[in-house]
């Protein structure tokens, strides 16, 4: 079994978030995890090439890579494509999906990824693949793979899959038929009882939940408030002093508006890759609203409007991840006496 394997830049041995930006590059052999997808595999499978990728890279030119990748793998004559374990970096799941995608429909291979449920790949591509869990933990490497290889021994054998929770990958959020004895109301009466009485059952279709948020009470006296703007829209200073990224962005920053009236776009720049940045470049209020906010605090419509806005890039996030982001903007919130926030999208 011939199998080509794609990591992106930290599992490839080039660096970390520095090397982001690095071009596709290809490696004779396994490289790194590569070795032991290969004891994992067993038999006679190789892995016969290692395609290494920057995130950045990877989703900054996805169409490229894509067709870059797919030609390697045709050169290499690979019987199986692998990618990641990708666990919870976003950019990385997101380049591993689309190109097993593309495998799968160019050459006709099998194509397994791993990655953690809240990666953004999953909910992209869940349909069209099949996706490992991998959870998020990185300590799990030789389980992850082991599932990884045991499922792309079954999708080369052309054998049946079984279920989620037989093989280890993520809910792909299709329906299959299959019979059973009991009817669907049977079935419904059986559940409805179990839970009565406190006892374990499952659920026919599992249904994703969401923390419930409580809303805050109103604010008393809005000529007597401070007022906050933050935006998902990835409006930065030029430069992009933080790095943040364009796509599921893991940082934020705050930029000072200090003695300003007005956003010029000759001083920012957009780091958002899910909307066309062109309008807000050209005139940032279109995301930032100081020019009107200055108006308000000038007639007392608010008391104080922060001299700071915080920015980010909202696309395609994984929900832990913006959970995380958003309690670390709430602490500043809090800390900098700020009563009222505006929240600004594209």
């Amino acid at each position: 079994m011939r199998v080509v394997h794609y990591v992106n830049q930290f599992f490839g041995g080039i660096g970390g978030e520095e090397a982001a930006g690095t071009a596709l590059e290809s490696r004779d052999g396994a490289v790194g995890l590569g070795r032991l997808l290969e004891q994992v595999l067993g038999g006679e499978a190789q892995v016969v090439t290692t395609l290494i990728c920057g995130d950045n890279y990877a989703v900054e030119h996805q169409d490229q890579v894509a067709a870059d990748v797919v030609n390697q793998v045709r050169d290499a004559k690979a019987d199986l494509f692998v990618a990641g374990p990708c666990f919870e970096a976003g950019r990385y799941g997101m380049a591993a999906g689309a190109l097993c995608v593309a495998m799968q429909a160019e050459l006709g291979i099998p194509a397994v990824a791993a990655m953690d449920e809240e990666n953004p790949g999953v909910d992209l591509y869940r349909e069209k693949l099949f996706i490992i869990d991998s959870g998020s933990n990185a300590g799990a490497m030789r389980e992850v793979l082991a599932k990884m290889a045991g499922l792309a021994q079954k999708l080369m054998a052309g054998d049946t899959i079984g279920t989620p929770d037989e093989e280890g990958y993520l809910r792909r959020g299709l329906i299959r038929d299959e019979f059973t004895d009991n009817t669907a109301a049977e079935r419904l009466v059986d559940m409805l009882m179990a839970k009565t009485k406190g006892e374990p059952y499952e659920s026919e279709m599992p249904v994703t939940s969401f923390e419930s948020t409580p809303m805050p009470a109103a604010v008393a006296d809005m000529s007597k408030a401070r007022v906050m703007v933050i935006t998902d829209g990835g409006l930065v200073p030029n430069g992009n002093p933080d790095n943040i990224e364009r796509v599921a962005a893991t940082t934020w920053g705050s930029y000072s508006m200090a003695d300003k009236s007005e956003l010029s776009g000759d001083d920012y720049e957009i780091y958002h890759g899910g909307y066309d940045p062109r309008f807000v470049e050209e005139d940032p209020h279109r995301l930032i609203p100081l020019d009107a906010l200055r108006e308000l605090e000038a007639e007392g419509a608010i008391g104080e409007l922060y001299n700071e806005f915080i920015s980010t890039s909202g696309l395609v996030n994984p929900l832990a991840n913006t959970r995380r982001m958003g309690k670390e903007m709430a602490e500043k919130v809090k800390q900098e006496g700020v009563d009222a926030v505006i929240l600004t999208s594209t």
